[in-house]
């Protein structure tokens, strides 16, 4: 009998020596699942947009520049007011049963939001709601991209098994980034730039416990894409010529007129979303209005310039083909940046990567065009400058340089402009950095209270809530009027503030509802312990 027990516990030692590897399997078969079951969404998202795209300008989102060059100009302007009248009633909808808080859609920020504040949840409702409203408003024609809504569409479903199997909060993150990276490689038939976009940009750092996971979701996303729709990049480039040592210096060039472009952008967008919202809140214009106005606006635009409809690829290819002047090209530089400015200040659905990528080309095949005027048979030709200038002007859109040239590589299989993309991608977007301060991403969550550019220390100090710490206490007493107290929906970080102002060791917590009655009790030791192990478990997280 005691022999019998002594094996069983020897038995349940060694199950229990196992059970971290039984768990990482898990991770890894789970990140698989995910990965097929992304790809499979984004292709649905892809034939929903060309379903709504053939409604309204008799051509898929491929050929959208086309299809509304051949409409008479009513019928251009037409397609994106009635989408925002649709846009309209589906936001209201979506506010009045709770499925997008707030009445606006969702993409990458709301991605980074969930990782850094939300332990990895996404609200399955949100994400469907948020991929259909991006669906009907690129279809329409609004000037945005499909990779934000495909990347929340991608966490959605990551979320969705979170929540079914029981992970904890590091493996929700990483698995929600196991999403992000399955969502990028569908999109973009490009695996290795979905992996660094997810360690990049949604979860913030390169550790090694969570690129196998991710690399698997990206793969299993790519395999799954290329079976049903083909393996090939999206633009195919035409030939570019040879490429001299002077072709380097001028891509720096590039660079910086992709960097001070993209500022602008940057800069214009966000002081026209603010502008709009302050200007509804002091006429008392409900949001619902935005969406057909912005509209109005971007089919105004687009009569006369059909490249800003939708996500605009189709217009990169002609950039990368020649079809364009160089008057031409700068002026859709302008027209690009300012119906993508609209669209995204008008709570139409969207991402802006794929806008980058536009404004880019435009730039750089502009650029090259030039250069071939001054300096004819001694530069490379414009083809070679416009995949520059896609990945630098969208490299610091994005606020992501690493993954944005993997993802360029992968788009237009063209490896020979290695030297001069890195150089223009890291001053364009070094430039932006210098000149805006955070990137795009970054500047929709400081709207919402977050700055997560102060790196771990302030997502700790901002998203930890006094209840969270405090030490519970029975009903006591009432509080003096004039007594210090916190409240428990304070931040960490103001209770150590309000600590140090009060200058006491310990200060009563209450509740915002009756602020007399003493809920607990929160200490400065032991909120300074709870932010020093937040710290410590952070650390570990982004580093094995």
């Amino acid at each position: 009998m005691t022999r019998n027990v002594a094996r069983f516990l020897i038995l349940l030692r060694k199950m229990r020596r196992r059970m971290p590897q039984v768990d990482v399997l898990r991770v890894w078969i789970v990140a698989v699942l995910i990965g097929i079951a992304a790809a499979y969404a984004v292709i649905g998202f892809r034939y929903a947009i060309d379903g709504v795209s053939m409604f309204a300008f008799g051509a898929t989102e491929a050929s959208m520049t086309s299809g509304a060059s051949s409409l008479s100009p009513w019928r251009a302007w037409a397609a994106p007011v009635l989408g925002g009248l649709v846009v309209s009633a589906m936001l209201y909808l979506a506010e009045k049963f709770s499925w997008l808080p707030g009445g606006r859609g969702q993409a990458v920020a709301d991605v980074i939001e969930a990782r850094a504040v939300a332990g990895g949840r996404v609200s399955l409702r949100a994400g469907l709601a948020a991929a259909a409203v991006s669906a009907v408003s690129l279809g329409a024609g609004g000037s945005a991209g499909r990779e934000g809504p495909a990347v929340h569409l991608g966490a959605t479903i990551a979320s969705i098994l979170n929540r079914k199997l029981g992970f904890n909060a590091k493996q929700r993150r990483a698995l929600l980034g196991c999403g992000a990276a399955a969502a990028v490689s569908a999109s973009f038939n490009a695996p290795i730039a979905g992996v660094l976009f997810a360690l990049e940009v949604i979860l913030g750092n390169y550790a090694l416990s969570v690129f196998g996971p991710i690399a698997a979701a990206s793969v299993s996303a790519a395999i799954v894409t290329r079976i049903h729709l083909g393996n090939f990049p999206a633009f195919a480039p035409p030939e570019y010529g040879a490429i001299s040592n002077i072709d380097v210096p001028l891509a720096a060039l590039l660079g910086i007129i992709c960097g001070l472009i993209s500022s602008g952008f940057l800069l214009s967008t966000e002081k026209l979303t603010v502008s709009v919202r302050e200007f509804a809140q002091k006429r008392n214009i409900s949001y619902l209005l935005l969406p057909p106005i912005g509209g109005f606006i971007i089919g105004a635009i687009g009569i006369f310039y059909p490249e800003v409809f939708g996500v605009g690829y189709e217009a990169v290819t002609k950039a990368l083909n020649g079809d364009y002047a160089i008057p031409l090209l700068v002026m859709l530089v302008v027209m690009k940046c300012a119906a993508t400015a609209v669209t995204l200040s008008c709570r139409f659905g969207g991402g802006v990567f794929s806008p980058g990528l536009v404004i880019g080309a435009f730039i750089g095949a502009a650029f090259g065009a030039a250069l071939g005027q001054l300096l004819p048979g001694v530069t490379a030709s414009p083809v070679y400058y416009a995949m520059i200038g896609m990945g630098a002007a969208s490299g610091a859109i994005l606020g992501a340089p690493i993954s944005t040239t993997l993802i360029v590589f992968e788009l237009t299989g063209e490896y020979g402009i290695t030297i001069s993309l890195m150089v223009a991608v890291a001053i364009a977007t070094l430039i932006t950095q210098y000149i805006c301060g955070r990137s795009f991403f970054h500047w929709q969550l400081s709207r919402r209270g977050y700055d997560l550019s102060e790196g771990p220390q302030g997502i700790i100090l901002k998203t930890t809530r006094v209840r969270d710490v405090m030490e519970a206490m029975p009903p006591g007493s009432p509080l003096a009027p004039d007594a210090d107290r916190l409240e428990t929906r304070q931040s960490l970080g103001d209770a150590l503030a309000r600590l140090n102002d009060a200058e006491e060791h310990g200060l009563p917590v209450v509740n915002a509802e009756n602020r007399d009655q003493i809920v607990g009790y929160l200490s400065r030791v032991k909120a300074l312990a709870a932010y020093n192990k937040a710290l410590i478990e952070d650390n570990i997280e982004h580093h094995t």
